[in-house]
């Protein structure tokens, strides 16, 4: 059955609105960097703390819908390989790079993974490249390389710089091994199904890592001074604005518009980042960077135009399974 206009536009604009709230994120770890001594497991820890009740909440819920669908045993370890690879690695290398770069250089490696998921589905799933995504990929390195080069101008006294740019374009690279898997686990299970129990994952995965180097380290397990109140605020923050509302706002949006529409929408994330980044961290707008933004969007736009027809037919093969 295709969407309504209204199905259409309202999928748009939750998905454009969940990808502005989502790119808070980066601003919101600058922010604590600068308000507090918390290194980024610690703030990580804190988001994902502070989001388990949430998370825990909706499983109860959707457990008890009429419609509730029953993993099967490989379902259950694919949702729990795939929750480990995308929101624990990747956020782990995320919150540590955005350490020693800048939001919007990170926004920008960051929005490399659409291009890795081309050529991961190409390698693994046997799904062919076109011309046109080879143009696409094309200009989003090209597009990457002029902004990063115009930011290592600007951040040349930075001796951390390269190790952060690394650690995100590893996140970049994982994360795109997550969305691989989640394009044939979502058909089956429903956006927000996965979405909640692969948050449950990596939930305890961060808070075992995090608890483990207290441990080792000997250092209190939380951070409940009195002088860490305005790290809990940033913690809850990250939680409910940064992690929580976008998520199941951009699950609602794929819904409604399919998950490549979804990824085109939410191309308008590196450009909320470095105009965030601008008015509330003070971070400079180049010329670089917005040629660089530019040709990644456009890349991106393209390679989601072109990979409609491989989410219809994927689609379409669930719908014949169910």
């Amino acid at each position: 059955m295709l969407p309504t206009k209204k199905t259409l536009l309202q999928g748009f604009l939750i998905s454009f609105s969940g990808a502005i709230i989502f790119s808070t994120k980066a601003i919101i770890v600058k922010l604590a960097f600068r308000g507090t001594h918390a290194d980024g497991l610690t703030l990580l820890m804190l988001r994902m703390l502070l989001s388990l009740p949430f998370y825990l909440l909706a499983a109860l819920w959707g457990s008890r819908q009429t419609g509730n669908i029953r993993m099967k045993p490989r379902q259950w370890w694919g949702v729990l390989a795939l929750g480990l690879l995308g929101y624990y690695l990747s956020s782990f290398f995320d919150f540590i790079g955005l350490q020693y770069i800048s939001a919007g250089l990170e926004r920008l490696i960051l929005f490399l993974y659409p291009s890795f998921s081309v050529m991961i589905n190409s390698l693994l799933f046997r799904q062919r490249i076109s011309r046109a995504q080879y143009w696409a990929l094309a200009l989003t390195y090209t597009g990457i390389g002029i902004a990063y080069f115009g930011e290592l101008r600007i951040d040349a006294g930075n001796p951390n710089f390269y190790w952060g740019s690394f650690l995100i374009f590893l996140c970049a690279v994982t994360y795109a091994f997550y969305l691989s898997g989640t394009g044939r686990v979502v058909p089956l299970l429903g956006a927000a199904k996965f979405t909640t129990y692969s948050m449950l994952a990596a939930t305890t995965a961060v808070l075992v890592h995090y608890f483990l180097r207290q441990a080792i380290s000997g250092k209190a397990l939380l951070p409940l001074g009195p002088g860490n109140g305005p790290l809990w605020i940033y913690g809850s923050l990250l939680a409910v604005v940064a992690t929580v509302i976008p998520s199941y706002m951009l699950s609602a949006g794929m819904k409604r518009i399919g998950a490549n529409n979804a990824a085109i929408v939410t191309s308008v994330g590196p450009v909320s980042t470095i105009l965030q980044a601008h008015f509330f961290l003070g971070d400079k707008i180049f010329i670089e960077q917005v040629i660089g933004t530019v040709l990644v969007i456009v890349g991106v736009l393209v390679i989601g135009w072109k990979g409609q027809k491989a989410e219809a037919e994927v689609e379409a093969e669930a719908e014949a399974a169910h």
